[in-house]
């Protein structure tokens, strides 16, 4: 599967979870959906710091050997 359709499903999931949140009404339905949040929250973060550290890195470099 592409990164980027990765990261976009994560993306909606978070969004869809922090309205769901917005409406729970008990304090265990909130502490749940935090939990949710906090989950797509960090695997986002991790397609984030990938796509950081490939831009530093110059795949045409490699050819050239």
């Amino acid at each position: 599967m592409n990164p980027e359709q990765i990261m976009e499903g994560i993306s909606n999931q978070l969004e869809n979870a922090i309205k769901d949140m917005s409406k729970a009404k008990t304090v265990d339905d909130k502490l749940a959906y935090s939990e949710i949040i906090e989950n797509l929250s960090s695997s986002l973060g991790v397609f984030l710091d990938m796509a950081s550290n490939m831009m530093g890195y110059d795949f045409d470099e490699d050819d050239e050997d």
